[in-house]
């Protein structure tokens, strides 16, 4: 059974492989998912994404060296994801929020649609709406595929009739 590193670092030859757990031999230090880690050859071969070294041989400075950088490159990722600026332009959901919606709301309106004789596209065309997301609002699925609530407030406006819960 494999058994994972929290990065004690130090020779460990003879010691057994991080990833499979295979017991004795020479450990190799490989950089696997970005993890550094003491693994047996076959594992350091099948693994292993960059220039491996016989346990031991990193000097100390080069340890630090690699840690500040993987610390730089986890610190960097961390800015990209709290920064939305780098996300795509389209809808803008803080300002198109989706109501709170009536249990059952999507067979209130398979039932108006199909009273006004319309089919599913027919609906969308008429609204200029997406056919998927007036089909996601049928099949009670609308948070799911992020409705906006403008496409609910066009439905109840032109089916006349109640899918936001009163509050």
């Amino acid at each position: 059974m494999a058994k994972y590193s929290t990065g004690s670092g130090g020779s460990d030859a003879g010691g057994s492989c991080e990833l499979c757990g295979a017991d004795g031999g020479d450990l190799q230090t490989a950089s696997v998912a970005g993890a550094t880690l003491q693994v047996c050859d076959d594992c350091a071969r099948d693994h292993g994404e960059n220039e491996r070294t016989s346990t031991g041989d990193s000097s100390p400075d080069e340890r630090d060296r690699r840690k500040r950088a993987a610390q730089n490159v986890a610190r960097a990722h961390d800015a990209q994801q709290a920064d939305p600026s780098h996300w795509e332009d389209g809808a803008d959901y803080d300002d198109d929020q989706l109501p709170y919606l009536v249990s059952g709301y999507g067979d209130v309106v398979v039932t108006a649609r199909q009273e006004e004789g319309l089919q599913t596209a027919e609906l969308a065309e008429e609204l200029g709406l997406d056919e998927a997301d007036v089909l996601a609002v049928e099949q009670g699925r609308a948070t799911q595929a992020n409705v906006g609530g403008s496409v609910i407030a066009a439905l109840e406006q032109f089916l006349d009739v109640e899918l936001v819960e009163a509050n």
